[in-house]
């Protein structure tokens, strides 16, 4: 992923590097809403033909209808009702396209913010957990919101800029067939505005992607800050995170500020400039009416058509305007797109009707990564690699059926293994094997069925009981309160006033702590998986709840692995693996290692001795 310094850094390019960019990024985003900007560049064009009409008919009825009047105080009833119903024609016209104009460019703008949105969280969700680690949740959030709406922006003005664009081209044609010494007076404003555009474009890249940037940085505090929020109170650093997120916010306002003054120093004078030239255009061409070269009705014509051009001439102001900022959002969203980590499935099915998994890891090694953009030189790489947190040659086989304890001290390796065992992560070197098979031949759903893993953090969603249970799977309500008995969350479940239709909030914040990880447990058991990894997730149970969620867990045909603390529900597991220091120390049942091993022995002491 392209770091924020980077994308920086890209917006200090040339300014042929910018608009090669933005043209980029217009290709890009026509490909992504085609039938939304058809219809806005038709309302465009239909808007354009009927304005450059209108100049033709405003001069037609000042030459045929006002003029003749005028010198003669009366006026035909019919050509009066016949210029009434032109101009009321076109005007018609335009309005048609313009709504068309409009309805295209917004219905474009919120397409590409969907399409958007869908690739990168997508993309979110195809990435390796690795690579999450390495990323702040903020940083996230705001590629997913606020660069999307920034790189979506230029879908309004795209349109209008379409329409122009045919309106000068058509109407440079005509100011030049019409009267060329006034085109020229009139069109050296195109120069003025283009150079006007040039400096404000230079000044406001490298603004913009800095503010994309801080607003980045703001969104990352923010959350920060709430998912901590129990920490924050308890320890009172309440002032503490205020200034931290006020240093940034402050520093944003700045950035956000800076692009306002931009804009004001820029936006007046490119106002200025046509209105400068419209009044060229009139003197020049009242001289050439005094002096018989042209007539009123041609100078009505020439200023209404100049007029027409000058005005929307302003909408590449407005686009140009958007560019920087949008190109900014566009490079954040392609560092996103374009990762190439990925989790690749193979396509393998295994199925053991409905008898528990065999579980294998030979020569395993993982290490966990260093986090993003760390400044490690040669000479300390080495050190960095000893002190990475990890394990070392694991090697293990878990029978079929069987119900295995994993136990060792605090920082060996035990979440470790639990975790590639269900392959949230791949590892260095060795395998991990299901069945016999590898975990990286196995299709994604056929190890999504067969396998599942319970935290010790359980994450419920702002839902209902039943939903966080099901997660959208197709399971009829027998089921769910089958997994919920099965799980001892159902008496307490039961006894809530809406029952499994009640809603626990956000992160479950409504339940206690052993509530929400036995509703974690019945999400788990309710998918039949034949290899079941709880890590420490009944810490927050009663010890009583806990051998009987294991008594329960021991009658289903499901190979069951624990990472274990108490000696209550170490004592129900088949076969104990002793883990330390990232090894395999020892194995066997609990007896055997507290009888022969030091270490082991230690340890359940000394769990007990804090319970």
């Amino acid at each position: 992923m392209t770091s924020p310094d980077e994308v920086l850094e890209h917006a200090r390019g040339s300014d042929l590097q910018l608009l090669g960019r933005g043209w980029d990024l217009v290709k890009r985003q026509l490909g992504r809403a085609r039938r939304e900007f058809f219809i806005g560049f038709f309302g465009s064009l239909l808007f354009a033909i009927a304005t450059v009409a209108s100049s033709y008919v405003i001069g037609w009825v000042t030459d045929e209808v006002l003029v003749p009047s005028v010198r003669s105080g009366d006026i035909s009833t019919a050509l009066l009702a016949g210029a009434g119903a032109a101009l009321l024609g076109v005007s018609m016209i335009r309005a048609v396209g313009i709504g068309l104009r409009r309805d295209g460019a917004y219905q474009a703008d919120a397409r590409l913010q969907q399409v958007d949105r869908v690739a990168v969280t997508d993309r979110y969700l195809s990435l390796p957990i690795e690579w999450h680690r390495r990323h702040p949740t903020g940083q996230l959030l705001s590629n997913v919101n606020s660069d999307v709406e920034a790189s979506s922006r230029i879908a309004a003005p795209l349109p209008m800029a379409f329409g122009v664009v045919v309106m000068v081209l058509v109407t440079a044609v005509l100011l030049v067939l019409t009267d060329p010494f006034l085109a020229i007076v009139g069109l050296l404003m195109l120069p003025a505005i283009a150079i006007v555009n040039y400096m404000f474009q230079r000044k406001m890249r490298i603004v913009a992607a800095s503010a994309q940037r801080i607003r980045a940085e703001v969104a990352e505090i923010a959350h920060e800050s709430f998912d901590a929020a129990l920490v924050v109170k308890t320890l009172g650093r309440e002032d503490e995170e205020v200034g931290r997120f006020g240093e940034r916010s402050d520093a944003l306002r700045d950035r956000m500020v800076d692009v306002g003054r931009l804009r004001a120093a820029f936006d007046p004078l490119v106002e200025s400039i046509p209105s400068l030239g419209i009044l060229a255009v009139l003197t020049v061409g009242a001289w050439r009416v005094d002096q018989g070269i042209i007539t009123a009705g041609t100078l009505v014509t020439f200023a209404y058509l100049f007029r027409l051009v000058a005005g929307p001439m302003r909408v590449f102001s407005w686009l140009l305007g958007q560019l920087p900022m949008a190109v900014a959002g566009m490079d954040r969203i392609e560092s996103i797109l374009q990762e190439k980590e990925s989790v690749d499935y193979g396509s393998t099915m295994v199925s053991g009707n409905g008898t528990g998994a065999g579980a294998q890891a030979e020569g395993v090694r993982y290490r966990y990564p260093t986090s993003e953009g760390a400044d490690l030189t040669d000479a300390v790489i080495a050190d960095a690699e000893d002190e990475r947190r990890g394990i070392e040659s694991i090697s293990l086989e878990v029978s079929p059926g069987k119900t295995v304890a994993m136990v060792g001290p605090t920082g060996s390796g035990k979440s470790t293994i639990a975790q590639l065992m269900v392959r949230l992560f791949d590892p260095d070197s060795g395998c991990v094997s299901l069945d016999g098979h590898g975990l990286a031949e196995l299709d994604r759903d056929a190890l999504a069925e067969n396998t599942a893993i319970v935290f010790q953090e359980a994450f419920l969603f702002d839902d209902t009981i039943a939903n966080n249970i099901t997660l959208g799977g197709d399971h009829s309500m027998d089921e769910i309160v089958a997994a919920a008995t099965r799980a001892q969350a159902d008496a307490f479940i039961s006894e809530l006033p809406e029952g499994y239709e009640t809603h626990v909030g956000e992160r479950g914040t409504s339940l206690s702590g052993g509530q929400r990880q036995r509703i974690a447990l019945a999400r788990a058991l309710i998918r039949a998986p034949r290899l079941l990894i709880l890590d420490d997730a009944t810490s927050a149970v009663d010890p009583s709840v806990e051998g009987a969620i294991l008594d329960g867990l021991a009658e289903l045909d499901t190979t069951v692995v624990i990472v274990a603390y108490r000696r209550s529900s170490i004592v129900l597991a088949d076969e104990v693996i002793f883990v330390q220091d990232g090894r395999v120390t020892d194995r066997g049942t609990h007896d055997e290692l507290y009888s022969r091993l030091p270490a082991y022995q230690a340890l359940i002491d000394a769990y007990e001795s804090t319970d």
